[in-house]
């Protein structure tokens, strides 16, 4: 069960302040995953798209199933604002990416596993991204009996093996299609679930630091205290307050 009291929320929002995108994007998920016990190589060497149907569980649980969400119309540039269903998305992707992944045509066979966050990472430090990727996830190659090297394979390999990837961990690339109201057109976007939680995560703790400020002013309780209350309790006492 993902982290979802305040408490833990709020200090898992702390942390993530001084740290890059990729920083924050492990602490969110070590907050989906407790059961893994704040094991960082574990939750590094999952399936991409095992990490976002974490992530979107970890929204749904923290601020419910409907998200909000704005895109510009790359046709006519009109503003575009429609929901999605996290719920679905975390159903969706769950379960779905293979460790170990096997390809065998023309002669060729293949077993890689599916990338993981740790190799992207790594890859995108790398002066050839698409090699270093090869060369850490290509478990064996063999062509005609003969073992080859990762880095020794040819594109057309190269290109069947990011097939076979794309297929056995689709929710490793959530990209969107969204018709513009305006124009017909479509328009296609990533949608980055670390990056928008994230965004969401800031806000609300700014908010609920406000209100353990005016509650504390009010009543003289401690931050332990109020975070303990229930948002509804919360509410109903800054209410009371507004009143006064």
């Amino acid at each position: 069960m993902a982290i979802t009291q305040a408490a833990d929320v709020l200090a898992t929002w702390e942390s993530g302040l001084a740290q890059d995108p990729a920083g924050r994007a492990l602490l969110l998920h070590l907050a989906a995953r407790p059961d893994l016990g704040g094991d960082q190589q574990a939750l590094l060497a999952l399936p991409v798209g095992e990490r976002e149907a974490d992530l979107f569980a970890l929204r749904r649980a923290l601020f419910g199933e409907r998200m909000q969400v704005r895109l510009d119309c790359s046709a006519c540039g009109a503003d575009m604002e429609f929901e999605l269903d996290a719920g679905d998305f975390a159903r969706g992707l769950a379960g779905r990416g293979e460790p170990l992944v096997r390809i065998a045509e023309d002669g060729w066979e293949v077993r890689f596993r599916v990338p993981g966050v740790a190799d992207l990472t790594a890859a995108a430090r790398a002066a050839d991204p698409r090699r270093a990727l090869l060369a850490r996830c290509v478990a064996d190659a063999v062509h005609d009996g003969q073992p080859v090297a990762a880095d020794a394979l040819p594109a057309a390999v190269q290109r069947r093996i990011a097939e076979a990837a794309q297929a056995a961990d689709p929710g490793g690339d959530v990209t969107l299609t969204v018709a513009c109201p305006d124009c017909g057109k479509g328009t296609r976007a990533e949608l980055d679930i670390a990056s928008y939680l994230w965004t969401e995560l800031d806000a609300w703790a700014r908010d609920l630091l406000l209100d353990v400020h005016l509650l504390a002013t009010a009543y003289g309780w401690s931050e332990p205290e109020i975070l303990a209350l229930s948002p509804l309790r919360r509410r109903y006492y800054l209410e009371l307050c507004a009143d006064v």
